[in-house]
């Protein structure tokens, strides 16, 4: 039976990707199921379905930490997807990315926009 944090983040999840909840439990079922749900619960049920900010605002600002970060592509490449999953555009994101050239560094910036240029590839092979 699913408790409703995690109903609430499925639901949220599901708005952002899809397949996203199927992959995070196939990623950590051999070692911690229970982390799966968190994921779902806490970033989605509590943080993302919050109300004040829509999730294209929500995915962009995802995006700026995690190209900040610059520390799990996976991750950037997955909310980059999520950007575009809600209704950003490509040139929202990217000027996103370029943005944090200013704040964390001509390096991390590159990271991200390789990592866009990546999503976006594979996002027009798909068509």
């Amino acid at each position: 039976m699913t408790n409703e944090r995690y109903q609430r983040g499925l639901d949220t999840m599901k708005k952002v990707d899809a397949t996203m909840a199927e992959r995070v439990t196939a990623l950590f079922k051999d070692i911690a199921p229970d982390f799966a749900d968190l994921c779902v619960e806490f970033p989605y049920g509590d943080v993302l379905s919050r109300p004040g900010l829509d999730l294209r605002t929500r995915e962009l600002v995802a995006v700026a930490a995690l190209t900040m970060l610059g520390t799990n592509p996976n991750t950037l490449k997955n909310h980059i997807g999520g950007a575009l999953n809600v209704g950003c555009s490509r040139q929202e994101i990217i000027e996103v990315i370029i943005q944090m050239a200013v704040f964390a560094g001509f390096p991390k910036a590159i990271g991200g926009l390789v990592m866009a240029k990546e999503v976006f590839a594979a996002r027009s092979a798909q068509k």
